[in-house]
């Protein structure tokens, strides 16, 4: 796994202890990119730190009750599951913001959150080692499918994609990108990140944007056919 200048291959790699970034309905996944703007003191003290250290900082659900619903307190619980991001890229606004930008690393497990003093939080995890991997599994993805899901919500949404560029994507690009980009709630997103493999998150993508399109469109079914 290469994210930024730096090579992400074994558990030695990886730390042990991050600080965690908590963000409902944000996706990240291994490969992917997600631009941050920074403003709450303490992410700003925790990007500060980051950069003077590994660059890297852990994106992570809160965690949400069936109805998708987050419990409203300074720090709530957090899902199981999340991702290393690294910074790779921080621009200074001038009015006291960072912009940032993520590559995803791999995912983690939370353990255990760790007492500090700095008033974000800070956890120790199990990184998902198999992510570093090169082998991703994309010959076990249907990509027609995957194609004809993407093609019905776009129609359904009258939004319009570059086909061409499509087109050339891998299986790996186009998934994780139709994932993170996917419009959905954190339930959705979640299940999205947890998918064991390849192969399963395609499915669940497509699983779930029929389920989005037969709840907003009685002609669905005739679309896929």
């Amino acid at each position: 796994m290469l994210a930024g200048n730096v090579h992400y291959r074994t558990e030695k790699d990886v730390p042990a202890h991050v600080p965690l970034f908590p963000l409902s309905g944000a996706l990240l996944l291994p490969c992917g990119q997600m631009p941050l703007n920074i403003f709450e003191p303490r992410y700003l003290s925790m990007i500060d730190d980051a950069i003077a250290s590994d660059r890297i900082v852990a994106i992570i659900q809160p965690r949400f009750d069936t109805n998708g619903q987050i419990e409203k307190c300074e720090h709530p619980q957090l899902c199981s599951v999340g991702t290393l991001g690294r910074i790779t890229s921080l621009s200074e606004t001038g009015d006291g913001r960072y912009i940032i930008s993520l590559i995803g690393i791999c995912r983690f497990r939370l353990l255990e959150e760790v007492a500090q003093k700095k008033a974000y939080r800070l956890a120790r995890i199990a990184p998902f080692l198999h992510d570093l991997s090169v082998d991703t599994g994309e010959d076990d993805v249907d990509r027609p499918a995957l194609l004809e899901s993407f093609r019905a919500y776009l129609e359904a949404n009258e939004l319009e994609a570059d086909w061409e560029s499509v087109e050339q994507a891998s299986n790996a690009t186009l998934v994780n990108t139709m994932s993170m980009m996917a419009p959905y709630g954190p339930a959705e997103k979640q299940a999205l990140l947890e998918a064991p493999d390849l192969k399963t998150r395609a499915d669940t993508l497509i699983a779930i944007t029929e389920i989005a399109l037969a709840r907003d469109n009685d002609g669905y079914d005739t679309v896929l056919q």
